[in-house]
Parts: structure tokens; C-alpha cells; sequence
């Protein structure tokens, strides 16, 4: 515990303080309409050594900070490893999940803290707000946007970048939310005739997937994964072992009409995985996951239908293939299905488009779908005086 004048910073370290940690942005956010309690579940899970594969090369803290008359008013957690620290010009760790009263001395003293033990850890800068795991969770500072979020993405209140960008976070890289309508032809005239074209084009294929062939639709999504993505600073390729873990993690809430992979003679080249987003149900729960609640997650998916959105999870395409029209024939499939009468949906949102690949962001444009949200990843760099420079851009 270290302890100032009217601060009192506290760590994570029993159910109580836990508790705490879960409980204070309910309070914090209780009269913002938008803001959704995410599964309190799914961020334990990340600060579990026995689940988060982080902790074999790092390490993680957590803090609750208090006023002077005990209340909590912030809360941070510091994290870092190893593999992920040496992918940048210097050693970078992170902190994430902060939340804070909109008061600059606590935020500071929270960034002070965070600073001071990633410095102590041998790291010599830090990132924030982002997640000690993937990418695709709790990841970024919202800054444009201030609409109901999306499963696992951030929600937080405006005044959180002037206090990152007051403390001397600068921007590393803008994390791109796209949306579109889905209805009938939605989808431009020049899309539809390049799909048609890929179509016409007997060496592609496409396919839903199917869970009688997960060994082989795993070992696809890795292969295009490690093609498409592993290029990318900061993410390591994946094994099959892993991509069927990822696949039985989805499983629960995955509509497999919603999922879709292409090939060029029979070789995997692209895939486009989208899921309902369950936000619009978890919010009906309070972050808690018993039996009761889970009874009524399945009665509002797979009877009641309540999921109207669905999120593009992850949209990848080998390099080789890129710019031929796959992206556009794996959205006319979906789209040929999609638009049924019994299916529910009616917005589709492409999430997490990193300002450092335009070719993506240029895909998400074709398809009829427009920015309206943005996401910021921070950097600090704890020597003021080196050259600050923002994410590399893929080609």
C-alpha cells in the first residue's frame, strides 16, 4: 500500500478488493445510459495465471485508489510481458481497465503509479488503456463515438482523453469501429460486380462453416491467420491447438450463417468471422454469469432473438489475394443469407480497423460501411526526450 496526503492506492489482493475492482465503474458510470457492465467473469479471467497465458513471461498488478474519506475513486492495472515488450523500439508494457473520477490529481496518481512499476520491471514506456490478452477486448480510449458499445469494447466518458493526453500519452495508433445497414442492396454496384466477377471465377470457393468439420476449419482460420495477420507488430502466430480453442470459446454464441471462409483451388486464402453481439444481453446482467443469468442469456439468443447487431470479429486476407474482389464475394455470400426473413439481424459493425492498415480500412469502405467510432491506444514514453513515433503501417 503507498499512501499520500488524500490518495490511499490499494492492491488487488483479496475477494474484497476484487470486489471492489468489479464494482466501482457501476457507480461511477450509473447515470450514463450507454455504458454496459462487461462479465465480471471475463476480466477475472484475464488476471488468472491458471487461464491467461500472459503470466508465464509476465506479470500484473492491480490498484483501487481512495480518497481521504475512503471512498474509491479510480482504479488501474499494470501489466507486462516479456515476448510483447521486446516487439517495440523499447521494452512497453500496459495499463488498462482505468477508470477514474474526473479529477486530474487521481488520474495522475494512478498513471504515476503504473509508470513507476512498469519502470521497476525493466519496461520503458507504457501503453494504455489497452488488455493483458488479446487485442479484441478492452482495448483503447473512446474518443469519438459515445454510443452503446460492442461486446468486450470499451465505453468510457468523454474527459478520459484529456487525461491521458494531459499526463503526455500521445497517439499511437486509432482503432476504427465501421458500420452499415444490412438491407437490400446495401452494397454498391462496383462491390457487387467484383464479387459477381470472383464468383464467375471457378478457382474460388466459399463456404459457411460447419462444426462437423471443425479440425479442418481450424486449420484454415490458422493458416490464413498466420498469413494475413502474424505480419502485424505485436501478434504471434497461432498454432491449430489454439485456433480450436478459439473456435470452441465461440461456440456458446456463434450463428454459423455468419461465418464464412474462401479458397483459391482448395487452398485457404480468407475468412470473415462475425458473431451476434451479445452486449445487447449482457447488459441485462450486471456483470454476473450463474446459472440464472445464463438461463436467460439463451432464452434472449436463441429464443427471444434479441440480438438485432452483428460484430465482424476478424476479417483477414492473405496478402496474395488482397485486392482480387474476395472481400467483396464473402460479404455478397453472407449478405445472400443474411437478409432471410427469419434471420433477426440488421446492422453490421466492423470492429477494431487499425489506422495502421489502410488496405483494411479501405476493404471496410468498399463494402458500404463508414466509420462512427474511434478508439485511441496511448503511449508514454518514460524518457520525455526520445522521438515519439506512432505504429509502423502495414502495406
Amino acid at each position: 500500500m503507498s499512501e499520500r496526503k488524500d490518495f490511499t492506492l490499494i492492491e488487488v489482493s483479496d475477494q474484497q478488493t476484487k470486489r471492489e475492482f468489479l464494482n466501482f465503474p457501476s457507480r461511477l458510470y450509473k447515470h450514463e445510459k450507454n455504458w454496459i457492465r462487461p462479465l465480471d467473469q471475463d476480466i477475472e479471467a484475464i488476471f488468472d495465471k491458471k487461464k491467461n497465458k500472459l503470466f508465464r513471461q509476465g506479470e500484473a498488478i492491480r490498484w483501487i485508489l481512495k480518497d481521504d474519506t475512503g471512498k474509491t475513486i479510480g482504479r488501474v492495472a499494470v501489466f507486462y510481458n516479456k515476448n510483447t515488450a521486446s516487439a517495440n523500439d523499447q521494452p512497453t508494457g500496459g495499463m488498462g481497465f482505468f477508470d477514474c473520477i474526473d479529477n486530474r490529481e487521481a488520474a495522475f496518481y494512478l498513471f504515476d503509479a503504473s509508470k513507476k512499476w512498469l519502470e521497476e520491471k525493466g519496461m520503458e514506456a507504457m501503453e494504455g488503456p489497452i488488455c493483458f490478452g488479446e487485442r479484441d477486448s478492452f482495448w483503447g480510449c473512446l474518443v469519438d463515438g459515445f454510443t452503446e458499445p460492442l461486446y468486450n469494447m470499451p465505453y468510457n466518458f468523454p474527459y478520459y482523453q484529456e487525461l491521458f493526453e494531459s499526463y503526455g500519452f500521445q497517439n499511437y495508433f486509432n482503432q476504427y469501429t465501421y458500420h452499415r445497414k444490412i438491407e437490400e442492396g446495401g452494397i454498391s454496384p462496383l462491390i457487387r460486380e467484383k464479387a459477381e466477377r470472383v464468383f464467375g471465377n471457378p478457382d474460388y470457393s466459399f463456404e459457411m462453416i460447419s462444426w462437423k468439420n471443425n479440425e479442418k476449419f481450424a486449420e484454415d482460420f490458422m493458416t490464413i491467420y498466420n498469413k494475413g495477420w502474424a505480419r502485424f507488430t505485436g501478434v504471434k502466430k497461432i498454432t491449430k491447438t489454439h485456433a480450436l480453442a478459439l473456435l470452441k470459446k465461440m461456440r456458446p454464441v456463434m450463428d454459423t450463417r455468419l461465418v464464412y471462409f474462401a479458397y483459391y483451388k482448395d487452398e485457404p486464402v480468407a475468412f470473415f468471422i462475425m458473431m451476434p453481439d451479445i452486449y445487447q444481453i449482457i447488459r441485462k446482467l450486471n456483470g454476473k454469469f450463474g446459472w440464472i443469468q445464463k438461463l436467460l442469456f439463451l432464452y434472449h439468443l436463441r429464443v427471444k432473438k434479441t440480438c438485432t447487431r452483428i460484430i465482424g470479429r476478424i476479417f483477414g486476407i492473405v496478402p496474395e489475394h488482397q485486392g482480387k474482389g474476395l472481400e467483396a464475394g464473402l460479404v455478397l455470400a453472407f449478405e445472400k443469407v443474411v437478409l432471410k426473413p427469419e434471420l433477426p439481424y440488421t446492422d453490421l459493425e466492423l470492429n477494431w480497423i487499425g489506422d495502421f492498415n489502410p488496405a483494411m480500412m479501405k476493404v471496410c469502405e468498399q463494402i458500404g460501411s463508414r466509420i462512427y467510432k474511434t478508439h485511441v491506444t496511448y503511449r508514454y514514453l518514460f524518457d520525455r526526450d526520445k522521438p515519439f513515433k506512432r505504429a509502423r503501417r502495414v502495406n
